[in-house]
């Protein structure tokens, strides 16, 4: 029999009031929590600067108070895997994008959102990915001393991951059952921006899970 102990998690962000559909599955996880002796964390994923709401985080955490839904762990709280507020954890990021990069399965675009809406007006259902990559501003295509040189200029960028084209990924799910994807009509997502330091919701969430 499995030691691991539960540990359950509700990452809000802070771009406005607390909504049923997120009360509803905070108290999911706080049942399973406490049914199964486990730990409810409260994680902010405060990410996304352009959307932030100040006083957002504030009014959640009262709302889970005046809920009754009591945090083991987290915002507020602490706990041995803090910082819990993802802007706070900008350095952990970086190690993790860097490793990305060491191993080539990420890659550092140039192209600013000028350029990429042109693209997008330019071919219909346009998505950065294997076969658009190579006509882009990034440093797949650039050479490494040209790299570095826009970096040492402080252009601003994005790290990109390298979806690896024409695999097929297959995937249990409960509900659905056995699913099937192949990895061509996937794009390469965001992983970071330089422009506020910090990474995406598909970089953070799966560092911190």
């Amino acid at each position: 029999m499995s030691e691991t102990k539960v540990r359950v998690r509700f990452a809000p962000s802070p771009t406005g009031p607390l909504h049923i559909g997120g009360v509803r599955t905070a108290l999911y996880n706080y049942l399973f929590a406490r049914k199964n002796n486990g730990e409810f964390i409260l994680r902010i994923e405060d990410t996304d600067s352009s959307r932030f709401v100040p006083g957002a985080e504030e009014y959640i955490i009262e709302s889970f108070k005046w809920l009754g839904l009591q945090f083991d762990e987290g915002v507020g709280i602490g706990g041995q895997y803090g910082p819990y507020r993802q802007s706070e954890r900008r350095d952990i990021y970086k190690e993790y994008v860097k490793q990305l990069l060491d191993a080539g399965k990420a890659y550092i675009a140039f192209d600013t959102p000028e350029e990429l809406d042109a693209k997008r007006k330019e071919t219909e259902n346009f998505q950065y990915d294997a076969t658009t990559r190579e006509k882009m501003r990034n440093s797949l295509v650039l050479t490494k001393e040209e790299t570095d040189s826009l970096l040492a200029e402080g252009k601003q960028y994005v790290v990109r991951f390298k979806i690896e084209p024409g695999r097929e990924i297959h995937v249990k799910d409960i509900i659905r059952g056995d699913i099937s994807v192949n990895s061509s009509i996937l794009d390469d997502k965001v992983l970071y921006k330089s422009a506020d330091e910090l990474p995406t919701y598909h970089l953070a969430n799966i560092v911190d899970d």
